[in-house]
């Protein structure tokens, strides 16, 4: 794997009509929405990382896992959104593992409002609606996702 790239997980939740779960990031002003996502401690393995990372981005792990994906997607991060986190310096993108779930809670069990948030609000939208809304930095590794998982949106 690629050093110059932090590994990520990465999660598509499905709601029970098909519609993918989006947040606004609270640390960026574009009004772009993005999937959640995040890092992979040192002594973890994705599937640890991703239900770590659902319960602090969302505040819920109701959900199931659905698919996985057969590989690692790279992306590049901008330098002015590098200069912004706390990693930025020692990475110049990320390489991810996607995950679908379905989700199988209820509405009110989704909480972005958790103890270190990201998203300033969430909802779902349908998957041709995922690459216009997404920042425009990560619009080749979500059409990625989607080709790869084009047979859950048919």
């Amino acid at each position: 794997m690629d050093s110059k790239y932090r590994r990520c997980v990465g999660m598509m939740i499905l709601n029970a009509s098909n519609e993918i779960l989006v947040g606004r990031r609270l640390d960026h002003p574009s009004g772009y929405w993005q999937m959640p996502q995040g890092g992979i401690d040192q002594n973890e393995n994705p599937q640890e990382a991703v239900w770590r990372e659902m319960m602090e981005e969302i505040g819920t792990n109701k959900a199931d896992i659905f698919k996985v994906s057969t590989q690692w997607i790279n992306y590049d991060i901008p330098q002015e959104t590098l200069d912004k986190l706390p990693w930025g310096k020692k990475w110049i993108g990320q390489t991810q593992k996607w995950f679908i779930f379905k989700f199988t809670g209820q509405k009110t069990d989704i909480n972005v409002h958790t103890k270190n948030p990201e998203f300033s609000e969430w909802k779902w939208i349908r998957h041709t609606e995922l690459i216009e809304n997404a920042v425009p930095f990560k619009r080749k590794v979500y059409k990625t996702i989607l080709n790869e998982f084009a047979d859950t949106f048919k």
